[in-house]
């Protein structure tokens, strides 16, 4: 019997054959709404969760910007509410990752780390996963001080100093978070201005605990058993400095999820998913929605229509009766 991720008995697929309707991969905001909009089509789809139930989103801390929030919602809030509703027209979730998938023939089949799947349609929201400074001991502190996510890990943080890498939405946003608990927070942005939002830059600018070193990046990360110190290069002066601090935060964009559709789906050059305005790959029944295949807005509102496009059109390539 299988479970859903609330501990309860999931819903029995009511495919006779043991195909799949809608297989979606990955619990986001593309993958939860494509969840949504499958069930009240009466498809009873797969979620196959990965291993973040909500997605980017759900590290967030608070989202602002969703519609209906007008107060703001917890990323991991919004993700149980967006299963939870799923759930209710018949979406079924499990805990697992695929690791193998083949487009080739039909249908679809799908190995996760737990079974095999077979599926007539498939909606890939795998997401983006966090780009990589590729220094010396950012791996080997990783866990011990380097962090590429502040929701989970600022509590460890309280009165201490920390810096924060980037200088886009997500690096401000975890930059505000963390002023909660450390006493420090240096942004560290490579040009002299940042690219975050208005409101963002505004509310950073004038916290107390706030501070930012412009044109800079960290050639290294230093620590025996945590992190203790970072060395910084101005990329103007080519002036290198040590700066002791006790947490390096990350933020400098993400990379797609797509290792298991090489070959088989066609990408862009930076590796994200190609699709066309219905959200339609380059095999028929194959669709994509989200940040796998959105490189310039990556936002939960964006992904969440993206989600609900692929549905719709899943919904009318089984009606169209072309599997």
């Amino acid at each position: 019997m299988d479970f859903n991720l609330t501990g309860i008995p999931a819903a029995s697929s009511n495919n006779p054959d043991g195909i799949e309707n809608v297989v979606i991969l990955g619990a986001g905001p593309a993958g939860m709404s494509a969840a949504l909009y499958a069930a009240r089509a009466d498809l009873n789809p797969l979620v196959i969760t990965g291993m973040e139930l909500g997605g980017q989103a759900a590290l967030t801390y608070i989202i602002e910007n969703y519609p209906g929030f007008p107060e703001g919602v917890g990323g991991m809030q919004l993700g149980e509410l967006f299963q939870k509703q799923a759930e209710r027209f018949g979406a079924r979730f499990e805990f697992d990752v695929a690791s193998e998938v083949n487009l080739s023939s039909r249908p679809f089949r799908i190995k996760t780390y737990g079974k095999e799947i077979q599926a007539k349609t498939l909606i890939v929201a795998t997401g983006a996963s966090p780009v990589h400074l590729r220094i010396p001991g950012e791996t080997e502190l990783t866990g011990k001080g380097v962090s590429y996510c502040a929701t989970c890990d600022g509590w460890f943080f309280k009165d201490k100093k920390v810096a924060v890498v980037g200088g886009g939405d997500s690096a401000v946003e975890e930059g505000l978070f963390l002023t909660r608990f450390a006493s420090t927070v240096n942004i560290i942005h490579r040009r002299d201005e940042l690219r975050a939002g208005a409101i963002l830059q505004d509310r950073a600018k004038k916290s107390e605990k706030i501070r930012f070193t412009w044109d800079t990046v960290i050639k290294e990360i230093r620590g025996k058993d945590a992190v203790e110190e970072i060395v910084l290069q101005n990329l103007k002066t080519g002036e290198e400095r040590v700066e002791a601090v006790d947490g390096v935060f990350i933020f400098i964009g993400h990379k797609p999820n797509t290792q298991i559709f090489g070959g088989q789906l066609e990408m862009d050059s930076l590796g994200y998913i190609s699709t066309d305005m219905q959200m339609r790959t380059n095999i028929a029944g194959v669709f994509a929605a989200g940040e796998i295949a959105d490189p310039h807005y990556r936002q939960v509102v964006t992904s969440a229509g993206m989600g609900a496009a692929a549905a719709i059109q899943a919904t009318r390539f089984l009606e169209q009766g072309e599997v």
